[in-house]
């Protein structure tokens, strides 16, 4: 098999895009850490400095991937997964706690996330493992096996603890339903989401009724389907200790911040001057943009630093401010279409790894899209989450850059992989 040059079938579209995101993002991190005082756009004494810098050094990270030889990621995913799951276990022992979180290395000024880089090794890994002729996933065994993959590092992160990053990885779940994994699977996720957010508002005697006359409501109409007694009975009773024990997980289990922020995406009557206060002055922000937004750099909230690090997980807020509806929905609109031309390019590979490491690249972006934006509106709680290529960090720009080229590097190789 030939290794394709640099340029050679790259879908230049997909590269326009990523970097239009790129200096979109650095433009309103510029604007939300300018400083008062003057000063020079390499300084890496302002987050706007060592930003730029990050996206320079992407720069030769990016022109390596695309120059070396596009079955190298395959042959080593099982390297990269272990690697992955090593840096996972070493921030127990040498990581550096911030915000009551172990899931930082300090290197000097610096700082790296491992769960970023570990979401491309993951999806290797995944992508390895089902693209294998012998592995079908209506078999229990593989599925199991499949379910590991993910289940590893969600376990190391939510150890962390670090909810929003173990949630990314969850959603590689739908890759496997689409690659055959059976359907009940992902139900059962969103029943006990579903479940959950009902217990907490409900009395769960009230949950558990509602769910034993839906059963039998199933039961008796449904009759396309074998239907056992038994597993009916089993999967109430399942559903019944779940329910009541949200409760106790809700007081004994969660912390502090993670109940906080439950109670602010549901209840009214939270403080929104004290653990609100982030996401009400985020809606305010983005509410004070209005149509066309106030201009570049004349963010009234954003100047005023009252977006708590606007820079990172609500660097959104500045665009909606400044740049308005307009500006928010062009932003909007190009996520939307770099995750559906990732989309289309993965159904036309010609290879299982291929494309199904597409598919996790998408889910991935998609993920983290769709949660930071709607975490902002109040319309998901508040699990720090970056935005792809426009939230500050050097970990999660490389992190999100790799998992996108690599599989441009895979879809340029695509032609020579017969």
């Amino acid at each position: 098999m030939k290794n394709q040059s640099v340029s050679s079938n790259i879908d230049w579209i997909t590269i326009l895009i990523y970097i239009t995101l790129v200096i979109m993002g650095w433009m309103n991190i510029y604007s939300a850490s300018l400083p008062l005082e003057e000063t020079y756009i390499l300084d890496t004494s302002q987050i706007y400095g060592r930003q730029l810098l990050f996206i320079i050094l992407t720069i030769p990270i990016i022109l390596v991937i695309l120059n070396i030889n596009a079955t190298i990621v395959e042959k080593f995913s099982v390297v990269f997964y272990i690697i992955g799951i090593i840096l996972l276990l070493g921030l127990f022992v040498f990581g550096s706690t911030v915000k009551g979180q172990t899931n930082w290395y300090k290197i000097g000024g610096f700082g790296f996330q491992p769960s970023e880089i570990v979401k491309m090794s993951c999806s290797l890994m995944l992508a390895k493992f089902l693209s294998d002729a012998q592995v079908k996933l209506e078999v229990r065994k593989f599925q199991y096996i499949a379910l590991a993959i993910i289940g590893v590092p969600i376990l190391l992160i939510l150890l962390q603890p670090d909810a929003g990053s173990a949630m990314i990885f969850l959603a590689l779940i739908f890759v496997l339903n689409r690659e055959g994994m059976p359907t009940w699977y992902l139900w059962t996720g969103v029943i006990a989401i579903i479940v959950f957010l009902l217990a907490l508002f409900v009395k769960p005697v009230f949950v558990v009724a509602f769910v034993f006359i839906f059963m039998i409501a199933h039961f008796i109409l449904n009759t396309k389907i074998s239907r056992n007694p038994i597993v009916y009975a089993l999967i109430f009773i399942a559903i019944t200790g779940f329910t009541f024990s949200v409760d106790y997980v809700y007081e004994n289990v969660l912390e502090a911040h993670q109940k906080d922020r439950i109670d602010v995406l549901f209840n009214d009557d939270v403080d929104m001057k004290n653990e609100g206060y982030n996401l009400n002055q985020s809606m305010i922000t983005i509410g004070s943009g209005g149509l066309l937004g106030k201009g570049y750099l004349e963010g009234t909230q954003t100047k005023g630093n009252f977006v708590p690090e606007q820079h990172t997980d609500y660097i959104f807020t500045t665009v909606g401010e400044e740049w308005g509806f307009v500006g928010s929905f062009v932003v909007i609109a190009l996520f939307v279409l770099l995750i559906l031309r990732i989309l289309k390019l993965a159904e036309n590979q010609k290879t299982k790894f291929s494309r199904i490491y597409g598919y996790c690249v998408a889910t991935i972006l998609f993920t983290h899209f769709f949660v930071n934006i709607n975490m902002l509106i109040k319309q998901f709680p508040t699990i720090g989450v970056p935005l792809p290529f426009f939230s500050y960090g050097g970990s999660s720009l490389w992190s999100f850059s790799i998992l996108l080229f690599i599989f441009i590097k895979l879809d340029a190789n695509k032609v020579n992989e017969w």
